[in-house]
């Protein structure tokens, strides 16, 4: 099978976050299984979602992870041209779900297991196939708990995430938490019976809002876009009718952290302004969702040197949208990021890939593999 076969098997598996993978990740590693690889399925905790795991090479010598995951986001838009779990070709454009974030790569990766099958690797090249990025990268550290026991210790990880093949050496930390205020319902004809947990909740809105103003003042880092951290509200609801006292709002909302300051750190203002609610009557409740660190590989690494090699062009400093690689470099490994397409066509309707780029992004990591067959 071509890059393109595999793709077109890829995008037919709704593998969205969140929902059992068994189907796809069966069938990775039937093909992996065909060319040789030494395989290991590693279910999570959830039951029905499992990281994949595989080895071209001798896995007792240092060698390099390709990192993707197998999920992705919802597909419920209606602007979609045609069915989006079918792979659609129109020229050099390649249309589906997770075309470019990031079956892409995954089908670069696994399209080049021939030819890296067929050399005599004295360094050992790796997939690691993750579950549940999109909601928070909830799967990979079950996969970074098991590698020591799956092989030595890496030289480096390439995470494949769409960088138009432009290595990546940093990304913003994040971290996203739910509050819910819980207050007293009645009829809105008696406001001094209730407590109203919207106009509650629109305390600590305000809060987030003023929070994210003032971030914009710095500190800065002028390798980001914008060069400063930020804050958002996402998603608020709460209420039934207009003549309801709501007793309930619930806000989801994320920080994204520039290079040494705290995603966690930055939500502590509105946590604070939520907690205080209580004080009022009201129940408080403050759930983190997810997290992962910031990514900041030295310009000088010897990663990021193979990279410009592999690619011809010398890495960017950083990007602002995150991925798993600030995990792995938070458990001790090199990590940089490297990816066929472009993040902006990424989760939204009619979402591609170019042809050209999955065929460049499969001579890379074949190259990847002659520079471990010297």
């Amino acid at each position: 099978m071509d890059v393109f076969d595999i793709l077109d098997r890829l995008v037919a598996f709704p593998s969205v976050a969140g929902k059992s993978n068994g189907d796809i990740a069966g069938w990775i590693e039937a093909h992996l299984g065909e060319h040789g690889a030494k395989v290991t399925l590693l279910p999570g905790p959830e039951g029905d979602r499992s990281n994949l795991f595989a080895t071209i090479g001798p896995a007792d010598v240092p060698g390099y992870i390709l990192s993707g995951h197998m999920d992705v986001v919802p597909a419920g838009e209606p602007q979609w041209s045609s069915p989006a779990f079918a792979l659609r070709r129109e020229g050099d454009r390649l249309y589906g779900r997770g075309t470019t974030d990031m079956k892409g790569f995954l089908a670069a990766a696994l399209a080049a297991v021939s030819t890296l099958a067929g050399l005599s690797l004295a360094k050992p090249v790796h997939l690691a196939f993750s579950y549940d990025e999109e909601i928070g990268c909830r799967g990979v550290p079950h996969l970074i708990a098991r590698l020591p026991e799956l092989c030595a210790k890496p030289l480096g990880v390439i995470v494949g995430e769409p960088s138009s093949l432009r290595a990546v050496r940093g990304h913003k930390g994040k971290a996203a938490a739910r509050v819910i205020v819980k207050g007293r319902s009645g009829h809105s004809s008696r406001p001094d019976l209730g407590l109203n947990a919207i106009h509650a909740m629109a305390e600590v809105l305000s809060a987030a809002v003023n929070e994210a103003g003032r971030l914009t003042h710095g500190p800065l880092d002028p390798a980001f876009e914008p060069a400063y951290s930020s804050l958002q509200a996402g998603v608020v609801a709460g209420g039934q009718s207009v003549n309801i006292i709501p007793d309930t709002c619930t806000l989801d909302l994320e920080a994204r952290a520039i290079q040494g300051v705290d995603p966690a750190g930055l939500l502590a203002p509105i946590k604070g302004q939520a907690r205080a609610l209580v004080a009022q009557g009201y129940i408080v409740e403050w759930t983190p969702v997810s997290a992962y660190p910031a990514l900041s590989l030295p310009q000088d690494a010897p990663l990021a040197a193979l990279l410009g090699e592999l690619t011809g062009e010398t890495p960017l400093a950083a990007v602002s949208y995150g991925t798993e690689a600030g995990l792995y470099q938070a458990a001790g490994l090199d990590a940089i990021i490297c990816g066929p397409g472009d993040i902006a066509r990424a989760h939204k309707p009619d979402e591609y890939i170019l042809a050209s780029e999955l065929i460049a992004c499969q001579r890379m990591i074949e190259a990847l593999g002659a520079r471990c067959a010297a």
